[in-house]
């Protein structure tokens, strides 16, 4: 029964240090994109654009 008087309090501080964090991350952008990284990591930047045909037709 007295570990209940050290584990309540501990138990309190982080769930007030958890919510700090949420707070932190949701207000720094962390959540903003979830899609773009995983479409970037599928392009390749060596790749040149194929080139328009418009252009090579031109005199």
């Amino acid at each position: 029964m007295e570990s209940l008087y050290l584990l309540i309090p501990i138990s309190v501080v982080l769930v007030f240090v958890i919510g700090v964090l949420f707070w932190w991350s949701l207000r720094s952008g962390q959540y903003d994109d979830l899609e773009g990284p995983a479409h970037r990591l599928l392009m390749d930047d060596r790749d040149e654009p194929p080139a328009d045909r418009r252009d090579e037709e031109r005199p």
